[in-house]
């Protein structure tokens, strides 16, 4: 039986890397803010953390980090995004990987914050968010923070329906031991209510 696609795949086609990175180009030129994930980020880490951006797409976040201070390794299952990634930072660390197998990569599993930003949840392929969160939640250190960002509903999504509700993103989490400590409704963070749109959450690994 062939392996079902992820949804961001079926979406794109995996092509999407260089209209992607030119709709953040026109973003920022209209003075738009477009680093909200990296400060969110930011102040939840020590100096010079290292930092796993799961599905990091064309490295907007990860580049920022770096520049930042912190030593951020990228991953994405989409070679087209990557290539924009590698061209903006070849010196950073860019892996082609998917998440249903980061156990597979040697990746040092010591992370002070895992990041999946941008929809990187629902976009998985069907039937793997449990093992991926699993996956995401290994990758930290002891009391290590897990970031998610994730539109809730079809107006936050490019999707015509959310493929979960987060209280079963909720219990992934919970079934990676992994607990809940904050959730906004954006990345300048604006209190979550239930029925939002949109969901930043914080979760924890328990400390040793």
């Amino acid at each position: 039986m062939a392996e079902q696609k992820d949804r961001w795949a079926e979406l794109t086609g995996g092509q999407a890397g260089e209209e992607y990175a030119r709709r953040f180009a026109r973003l920022a030129a209209a003075g738009q803010d477009v680093h909200g994930e990296a400060a969110f980020c930011d102040a939840l880490l020590r100096p010079a953390a290292r930092v796993l951006d799961a599905g990091c797409g064309t490295g907007r976040i990860a580049i920022r980090l770096a520049e930042l201070g912190h030593d951020c390794t990228g991953v994405d299952v989409d070679a087209s995004m990557l290539a924009v990634a590698r061209r903006a930072a070849p010196a950073q660390d860019w892996l082609l990987g998917d998440l249903a197998r980061l156990d597979t990569l040697g990746l040092q599993t010591d992370f002070d914050l895992v990041l999946a930003a941008g929809n990187v949840i629902p976009l998985l392929a069907p039937g793997t968010e449990p093992t991926v969160v699993r996956h995401l939640a290994a990758a930290l250190r002891p009391g290590g923070l897990l970031v998610t960002g994730m539109g809730l509903d079809a107006t936050h999504l490019p999707l015509p329906e959310p493929p979960f509700e987060i209280d079963t993103f909720d219990h992934w989490c919970v079934l990676a031991d992994l607990t809940l400590l904050h959730r906004y409704a954006t990345w300048d963070g604006e209190p979550y209510t239930p029925g939002c749109g949109y969901a930043v959450s914080v979760h924890r690994r328990p400390a040793a």
